[in-house]
């Protein structure tokens, strides 16, 4: 049974010699061994990584005379951030309870001195 395209992207994104590959790509072009100049791997290994890629979507490789550039293919991470972009409502309701809750205990802190230093001056020591 084939994986969707959105499960294919995210295993994908699972490795971080990936995850630095598309970051390097979204600054520009690249070619195989720009790519692979940061990594302690050998060409490959990287092109192991970047077919990884390419099944996924996530990059396209050209052909410019001799040189094979990679670059950034945005559909999969555009697909991504829609699909994590449905429980954003979630998230900042979630953020709205807990910055209340924060307030409310920083209320109660600041109220709640005020009440234990009266109470400590009338003590005997």
């Amino acid at each position: 049974m084939a994986a969707d395209p959105l499960s294919v992207t995210f295993a994908a994104l699972a490795d971080p010699t990936r995850r630095a590959i598309l970051a390097r790509l979204a600054l520009g072009e690249a070619t195989v061994t720009e790519l692979a100049a940061p990594f302690d791997m050998s060409l490959p290994g990287i092109s192991k990584h970047l077919k990884v890629l390419q099944r996924a979507g996530l990059i396209e490789q050209g052909r410019h005379a001799q040189w094979r550039p990679c670059r950034l293919a945005p559909e999969p991470l555009r697909n991504v951030a829609d699909w994590v972009g449905q429980y954003r409502r979630h998230w900042e309701q979630s953020f709205e309870r807990l910055d209340a809750y924060l307030r409310d205990l920083q209320n109660n802190q600041e109220h709640g001195k005020g009440d234990d230093n009266d109470r400590n001056a009338n003590r005997p020591r």
